[in-house]
Order: structure tokens, then C-alpha cells, then sequence
């Protein structure tokens, strides 16, 4: 596996740094609604953006076991144009940001062999492991040059129905993100968005009501030199 330091370096705020979003789709047969929240005015990135949750790998997410692994697909498709076993550590983190950010445990009941890392304290306490076989790697995005943070970042997709946890209970939520919501996706483009999740939620939004996984993956990759749009198709990892 990828040392944690390869992966999530104590780097200057202007390089690009592995992050993992997560889109929760619910009701998605009948009315396909998706869990959003509002960053804060203060906020270096994006201030007062509806946004979905998610982050930043940290070290220590590369070490964290899973309850299950992501499927062969999404991990191969994660590992195309990045460092050995990242795919792991970009789960880990977009299950620990979304507990973080909404309070939401994409996990099943279980023991953890070792004490948690720090920042999976209170996700351990609540008697859960972490699980990414319920989320669906459907698009990556370089944020631009000449902004304030720079990422390179997953966006996954799970069904509400995955979740362990009541998905209208945010009580055990941080404040990093307010006013919490299951927003309608006919409704969403009300809101202050991003241009990136616009463009991701046209794609969720194309694709709300089938499970199967997306034929391949865009990548909007926006170096130093050139914005290019590639897809990611990967092929499922042998043992």
C-alpha cells in the first residue's frame, strides 16, 4: 500500500491536494433528491457555496481498514494517472468526511482490531466500520490555477439506502457545513453552486435512476500548462 505520507503531505496551501466528495442520492426511482450543505462565509474555499460533502486525504486514512473494499471497477478507474493505493485512502476519506461533515455512517456494525486513528474516534464510537463497496466513483476534477485550495477530486456516489445511520438525523454533524438538506435535483440549480458541482450534477443527474456503473469516468484535468477532458474507463484489478 502507498506510504500515508505519499499520499497526504503537509504541502503549501497553492499545490493540489487528493480530496474525495461524496453525492448521497436518495429515492432515486421516484423523486431523486441528493444530501447538501452550506459552507460558511469565512470558508478559504468556496465560502457560502451548496456544495456536497467531502475533503482532503489525510494521512492516516490510508491506514484505516474497510469493513469492504470498493469494487474492482471504481478501483481501477481511481488508480488511472495516480500513485499506487490511493484508490483505499480516497474511500476512507470520502466516508470519514461524510460522517464529519453530516453525521451520516456509510459503515456496518463491527469492531475496530486497533484504536482509530484520531479523526475516527467518534466515527468508531458509534460501533460501526467503514464500508466503500456502497460507493461509485462517477468523475474527477483538477480545481484551476489561481485559486486560493487546489484539488484533485473524486466525486462518489451512494444510495441513501447504504447508509447506517437515520438519513434525516444531522445531529452528529461538525459545523463546517449548515443547512443540511435532501435537495430535489429538478431544484437544485437554485441554489449557489460551484461551476464543478453544476457540471458534476448534470452528469449525476443523467444517470440518477440507473445503479449500473457509468461506461467511463470524466476527468476534467486542469494543469499549470493546459485544461484537458479525458475519460477514465480502468479495468477491474486481477489478484
Amino acid at each position: 500500500m502507498t506510504k500515508p505520507e505519499d499520499i497526504a503531505k503537509p504541502i503549501d496551501k497553492t499545490a493540489i491536494r487528493n480530496a474525495a466528495t461524496v453525492i448521497v442520492l436518495r429515492d432515486r426511482d421516484t423523486r431523486p433528491r441528493v444530501l447538501m450543505g452550506q459552507r460558511g462565509a469565512a470558508a478559504a474555499f468556496m465560502p457560502n457555496k451548496f456544495v456536497f460533502p467531502g475533503g482532503a486525504v489525510d494521512q492516516a486514512d490510508a491506514q484505516v481498514p474497510l469493513g469492504t473494499p470498493l469494487s474492482d471497477l471504481c478501483a481501477a478507474r481511481l488508480s488511472e494517472e495516480a500513485a499506487p493505493g490511493l484508490a483505499h485512502a480516497l474511500s476512507v476519506a470520502a466516508i470519514r468526511e461524510l460522517w464529519e461533515e453530516t453525521g451520516q455512517i456509510l459503515g456496518k456494525p463491527g469492531t475496530w482490531a486497533e484504536t482509530p486513528p484520531e479523526d475516527w474516534a467518534t466515527f468508531a464510537a458509534t460501533g460501526h466500520v467503514p464500508l466503500a463497496e456502497p460507493l461509485q466513483f462517477v468523475f474527477r476534477a483538477i480545481t484551476p490555477p489561481g485559486r486560493p485550495r487546489r484539488f484533485d477530486a473524486r466525486f462518489f456516489v451512494a444510495d441513501a439506502e447504504t447508509l447506517a445511520s437515520d438519513p434525516d438525523d444531522f445531529s452528529a454533524a461538525s459545523d463546517e457545513l449548515s443547512l443540511l438538506q435532501w435537495v430535489d435535483l429538478d431544484e437544485v440549480r437554485h441554489f449557489d453552486l460551484p461551476f464543478i458541482t453544476e457540471v458534476v450534477l448534470a452528469e449525476v443527474a443523467a444517470r440518477a435512476r440507473s445503479a449500473t456503473p457509468p461506461k467511463s469516468v470524466p476527468f476534467f484535468r486542469n494543469d499549470d500548462e493546459e485544461s484537458l477532458f479525458l475519460r477514465l474507463r480502468g479495468h477491474p484489478m486481477s489478484d
